[in-house]
């Protein structure tokens, strides 16, 4: 992997609770854990043990992030604050929280990367 354009955001998740009792054994595959943190830019988010967020709430993740790096608010995606943004993932048991953090480079499109 050879990463050469340094990305507008960083993307930091946390495990914040469980929609079903007080642990996610028998129901999360991935084995989450409150205080579980993930980190990421453009790639999927990792932990600190190298393992990488379930797949299901990164389809959810995702479009959220794209809003962001497009110019848009968490706000109007019902998200607490512009760069905050609570989500269930798809199976009903873990609560994320997605915060978002500007590291003022330059966006991918507008700055004409994209084009050769």
């Amino acid at each position: 992997m050879k990463k050469w354009y340094d990305e507008e955001y960083e993307f930091n998740i946390e495990v914040t609770g469980f929609i079903r009792g007080n642990h996610t054994e028998h129901y999360c595959r991935n084995g989450e854990e409150i205080g579980d943190r993930y980190t990421c830019t453009y790639g999927c988010p990792v932990n600190r043990q190298g393992m990488g967020i379930c797949s299901k709430v990164m389809m959810i993740m995702f479009p959220a992030m794209e809003a962001v790096r497009s110019g848009g608010s968490m706000e109007k995606i019902g998200g607490p604050s512009e760069y905050v943004k609570d989500i269930v993932c798809p199976d009903g048991c873990v609560i994320f929280r997605m915060t978002a953090r500007p590291l003022g480079n330059e966006n991918f499109f507008t700055g004409k990367y994209y084009e050769e």
